[in-house]
């Protein structure tokens, strides 16, 4: 799994005309799912996006996470994170999972994300057309590689 995670003060996700997820601050976390990934990869995952200390604490320092802050987190499912440009100007997303795999996964995605935060989140719709709409805070953004865990 690949996750990009920003740290926003606003972020929505609209479908159709209709918005679909929306949140202040808290964390926009764009997903990417590969045929390789599994149940582990979402525990780890999840832990690792509600526990880092990306948010200012009273000092102006990233020392909290979003557990302590009580923020939000808006999860929208994006195959073009698995996109390979190696040869060619065409990108293929050969890794990316096709429905049938990395709609289960995301499902538990969703609800490990849910459990690890003690609250509902927001999401998109997988496989839709959606239009985002965020206000990145600082800017921070980060990648996190499940297959490499550095």
């Amino acid at each position: 799994m690949i996750a990009v995670l920003q740290r926003v003060s606003e972020a929505s996700c609209t479908i159709d005309g209709e918005v679909s997820g929306k949140i202040n601050n808290g964390l926009l976390v764009l997903l990417g799912i590969e045929d390789a990934d599994t149940s582990e990869d979402i525990q780890w995952l999840s832990k690792k996006i509600v526990n880092l200390r990306i948010f200012n604490d009273e000092a102006d320092v990233m020392n909290r996470s979003l557990l302590d802050t009580g923020g939000d987190l808006l999860l929208i499912s994006q195959f073009t994170l698995h996109a390979s440009t190696k040869k060619g100007n065409r990108p293929s997303y050969i890794k990316a999972a096709k429905p049938p795999v990395a709609i289960p996964l995301y499902e538990a995605t969703i609800q490990q994300l849910q459990t690890e935060l003690g609250k509902p989140i927001q999401t998109g719709r997988f496989g839709a057309d959606m239009k985002i709409a965020l206000l990145n805070d600082g800017p921070v953004t980060i990648i996190i590689d499940t297959k490499d865990k550095k």
